[in-house]
């Protein structure tokens, strides 16, 4: 990897970060800087639109990394219900193993925080949304659920995990997870 990719790659890495734990507003281009261990000038050379831009590329990286995830869950050939229960479980374990400060609902600063920044931010949450959606609906629709059930089902899924991983977070507990997981199947099934 080039000192070039390097450098990009630890400005998002702690634009994401930042934005994760301080939000959107409360953290600054010279923070991300710093922290990065970055030149001032590199943030400009690969986002020269500043901030937003920044943040555009954190909304889409951590939408592909959740998508992945969830696409591993549900391609591995077990039913809609028990894939979104693993996904969720896994989703417990990791916030256990980082002492719940590793992963943050996306919801809690992105689509929140930066939709009034924007239309083009809100716009890129709000395909976040639809593409992780859209993975369980797809596995939904191959189960034999029609078209409108299984947006419904995809929809209030995406919530319940939003929701629950915000609660875990606040309380430092992995219990709204677990309640998660026990309730999908009664979504799902």
């Amino acid at each position: 990897m080039s000192n070039k990719h390097n450098a990009r790659e630890a400005i998002v890495d702690t634009a994401s970060r930042l934005f994760f734990t301080q939000g959107y507003h409360a953290t600054g281009l010279s923070q991300i800087i710093k922290d990065s261990e970055s030149p001032k000038g590199s943030l400009y050379y690969y986002f020269p639109r500043g901030k937003e831009e920044l943040a555009l590329t954190c909304i889409n990286r951590t939408s592909e990394i959740v998508a992945k995830q969830l696409r591993h869950y549900v391609e591995n050939g077990k039913s809609a219900s028990i894939a979104i229960q693993d996904f969720i479980l896994g989703m417990a374990a990791d916030a256990e193993n980082s002492t719940f400060k590793g992963v943050v609902p996306f919801s809690f600063w992105l689509s929140v925080e930066t939709s009034c920044v924007s239309e083009e931010l809100r716009t890129a949450c709000q395909a976040v949304f639809n593409d992780w959606q859209d993975v369980v609906m797809q596995q939904l629709l191959a189960e034999g659920t029609d078209q409108q059930m299984a947006a419904d089902k995809a929809s209030v899924v995406i919530s319940l995990f939003e929701g629950a991983l915000l609660q875990t977070l606040t309380y430092r507990n992995t219990q709204p997870l677990l309640a998660a997981a026990r309730a999908i199947p009664a979504i799902l099934d």
